[in-house]
């Protein structure tokens, strides 16, 4: 479709799809339904809406690196949770990381990620509302997570299992849709968090932009102590 009609179209198509993700209740077995049905037409239908919650995070996870970390990127390991079809490691690659590893929950966007030869490894069928039992305590110098915590989707808790991951001294950069942070407790998990001397924000921003008219939250964490698995 090359008019203007048939191009308004597809976007209308691609954003009941984006919505109707919302909706899942965080249902394992139905959000891998959705996201393999969705896959062929998902990063054309974030495209549309212009989703920059990618670069956001990668650009984020960069700063952390050059203001916090000695390390050299390409020398850093980071773990890309809730890749989909690896928006993220892309920009994270762009930006110089190299040893990326990622996982999703539906197996069909992380044959996706895979194909983009910027990760190391992608694992398909981890559920971020379960315990990361494949993951090892303190594994990674920096974990990002961009586009998860959002509605229907991953509970707040799941940072916690972000934090574990991460090594002490380590960074979690992550996303927070604002009307998902609104409608849960993921702040109240991250004042938790904060009390319980596991992590603390370093760089927070707030409204920034997310896909199409929404906003999102963006936080950089330190890890202080690493939480018992």
């Amino acid at each position: 479709m090359n008019t203007l009609a048939g191009q308004n179209a597809l976007r209308q198509a691609g954003q009941k799809r984006i919505e109707a993700s919302h909706a899942l209740d965080g249902d394992a077995k139905r959000l891998v339904r959705y996201y393999r049905e969705w896959a062929g037409s998902y990063e054309l239908d974030l495209e549309r809406e212009h989703y920059r919650s990618p670069l956001i995070v990668a650009e984020l996870a960069g700063a952390v690196q050059s203001a916090y970390i000695g390390r050299e990127r390409a020398a850093m390991t980071i773990l890309d949770a809730g890749c989909g079809t690896g928006l993220v490691g892309i920009e994270l690659d762009h930006l110089g990381f190299r040893l990326i590893d990622g996982f999703d929950l539906c197996e069909t966007m992380a044959e996706m990620a895979r194909q983009t030869g910027t990760y190391r490894n992608v694992q398909g069928d981890v559920d971020l509302n379960r315990p990361l039992s494949d993951y090892s305590s303190a594994s990674y110098d920096m974990t990002v997570c961009c586009g998860v915590f959002t509605l229907g989707h991953v509970r707040p808790h799941g940072l916690r299992e972000l934090a574990r991951v991460t090594r002490s001294s380590g960074f979690v950069v992550v996303s927070a849709e604002r009307s998902y942070s609104e409608a849960t407790s993921f702040e109240n998990e991250v004042l938790c968090l904060q009390q319980a001397g596991v992590l603390t924000p370093v760089q927070y921003l707030s409204n920034g932009r997310y896909i199409g008219e929404k906003d999102a939250h963006y936080w950089a964490f330190r890890v202080h102590r690493v939480p018992a698995a």
